[in-house]
């Protein structure tokens, strides 16, 4: 059951995304920034994490999860450190994702080599 509820989730949330490419006219890149303000202002009003307990990988592997580790992060250093941890806190909870990416994009890059289509 576990496996249809992410399942769910994660594809209202790509279709959301799809909705939004093909019927607005802003960029891939901005709806990319958008996913990521969304899961965090919905993480700071306390609505994503419901949706997180409730569909697991399915609400944190999509862009909106990011912004919810980067918010769960702020407020925790906060709590802990003060104002000064909200300039920390997101970075440190995700770290671990920021250099999978890092490392992964530099090998894509090292192995592969672009070409431009005819």
């Amino acid at each position: 059951m576990a496996y249809l509820k992410a399942f769910v989730v994660g594809g209202i949330i790509c279709a959301i995304g799809q909705l939004l490419i093909m019927y607005t006219k802003l960029t891939s890149s901005r709806i990319l920034v958008l996913f990521v303000v969304l899961g965090t202002v919905l993480t700071a009003f306390g609505v994503y994490k419901p949706i997180v307990e409730f569909a697991g990988a399915g609400a944190t592997i999509p862009l909106t999860g990011f912004g919810y580790t980067l918010a769960r992060g702020a407020i925790s250093a906060v709590k802990e450190y003060g104002l000064i941890g909200a300039f920390f806190g997101g970075i440190k909870a995700a770290a671990t994702g920021i250099s999978a990416a890092i490392v992964f994009g530099l090998l894509n890059a090292v192995i592969f080599s672009p070409k431009t289509k005819d």
